[in-house]
């Protein structure tokens, strides 16, 4: 079933303001259900979890239907879901606490395709433990990350990789990558973030053993999640008040929990679990659905691509086979913040920037500034992309006609 994305959009108020949005890889809109659901949390009765007073219950209540809502966007265990401030902020937690057991002589794997927030937390925690980070390239003309099997020996405990890249939306063959990695021991944390708002996600088919995301990426509020089997997080010990749940998994969740974020997260799951009609558990609507908007987008993407390979100067980075609807734009002889000012002066939101994937943008040759990057999302419609490809053509013609003139 195709995706009817005016209906989408009326639950965006946001949207009506008039802007053309293509900056949803960082931070979508938020449609009306997730506002409500936490203008509501806040306005109820809540105090800490418990199971006495009846706002100790509602707060309880919020939670385990949050695990729950995650559980099924992710196919995940609910017991193994874990919430966070920021998906950065569990990663660096998570890296402590694994740390713990590495050495001298242990190996953790990272990419330069990676986000920063897969990156750094990792090669900290070697570094401050002795042990040696071994990077995994890609190759800059395709987006493609090298063959994992180059890095990894019988010392690798750990393999850090994206889903889906943020800069210019590669999907690595995670499966392949996990299956090597477990080959010889090591466990795979994936960085979800930029991939859970694109694509059906299953976990266990993915092979990752500690997978993280963000729902405000995929139109939730602003918060952290980590999935993986309750099993691996018992073996787990991180630092926590000594008065705090050692239960799995409220013993990574330092602090009371944000309760309405929480109950925004589950909205967001349900909206997106109603993208299109339909019957079944959640888990069920969300595939159905998800398969729709990665459809709609997808077909989003090719209008925009055919677009700007009929403007002069434009260099697309974005050229996986497998790719989310994200492309990074350059333009020849022009800073790429020049096109980010005149679409923002056209009402068409599309940053430039390395967007905290600094090896990837480095390893493109773009240094540290990276590029325009363009973003679909569910509620993206022909009517933006028209008005993104006339704008890009007007400031490529500009760039034309002031070429021979001083």
């Amino acid at each position: 079933m195709s995706l009817d994305v005016a209906s989408v959009r009326d639950h965006f108020p946001s949207l009506k303001a008039g802007y053309a949005h293509f900056d949803g890889p960082g931070g979508s809109q938020v449609p009306d259900v997730v506002a409500q659901a936490v203008a509501t949390t806040m306005t109820s009765p809540l105090a800490n979890r418990g199971t006495v007073t009846a706002a100790e219950r509602a707060a309880d209540a919020i939670v385990l239907a949050a695990r729950a809502a995650m559980a099924d966007l992710l196919a995940a265990d609910p017991g193994g879901v874990v919430f966070g401030r920021s998906m950065t902020a569990l990663t660096f937690d998570l890296a402590r606490t694994l740390a713990a057991g590495w050495g001298p002589g242990d190996e953790v794997v990272v990419t330069r395709l990676d986000h920063d927030a897969n990156i750094r937390p990792w090669v900290i925690a070697a570094e401050a433990v002795g042990a040696t980070v071994r990077w995994l390239d890609f190759d800059p003309a395709t987006g493609e990350l090298d063959d994992v099997a180059g890095v990894l020996t019988d010392r690798t405990r750990l393999v850090a990789v994206t889903g889906a890249s943020n800069l210019i939306g590669t999907r690595p063959p995670v499966r392949a990558i996990a299956d090597r990695a477990h080959e010889v021991g090591a466990l795979v944390h994936v960085d979800g973030v930029h991939l859970t708002a694109h694509a059906v996600v299953d976990v266990t088919a993915l092979g990752a053993d500690l997978y993280a995301c963000s729902p405000y990426k995929f139109l939730g509020p602003h918060c952290g999640v980590l999935a993986a089997a309750p099993a691996l997080l018992e073996t787990l010990r991180p630092a926590k008040l000594l008065p705090s749940s050692d239960a799995v998994p409220e013993r990574f969740e330092l602090g009371t929990l944000p309760y309405e974020l929480l109950a925004g997260t589950t909205a967001a799951v349900d909206f997106l679990a109603g993208l299109v009609p339909g019957q079944g558990t959640r888990r069920e609507r969300l595939v159905a659905s998800m398969t729709a908007a990665e459809a709609h987008e997808d077909r989003l993407r090719r209008r925009i691509e055919e677009g700007l390979a009929a403007l002069p100067g434009v260099t697309v980075f974005s050229r996986a086979a497998r790719r989310t609807p994200t492309l990074l734009v350059g333009f020849e002889g022009r800073d790429p913040a020049e096109a980010y000012r005149f679409l923002a002066e056209r009402d068409v939101n599309a940053p430039a920037s390395s967007f905290y994937a600094l090896e990837a943008s480095r390893r493109l040759g773009l240094g540290d500034g990276g590029s325009l990057r363009i973003g679909l999302a569910p509620y993206s419609d022909d009517a933006d992309v028209d008005r993104l490809l006339s704008s890009l053509g007007d400031f490529t013609s500009g760039s034309r006609r002031n070429s021979g003139g001083r």
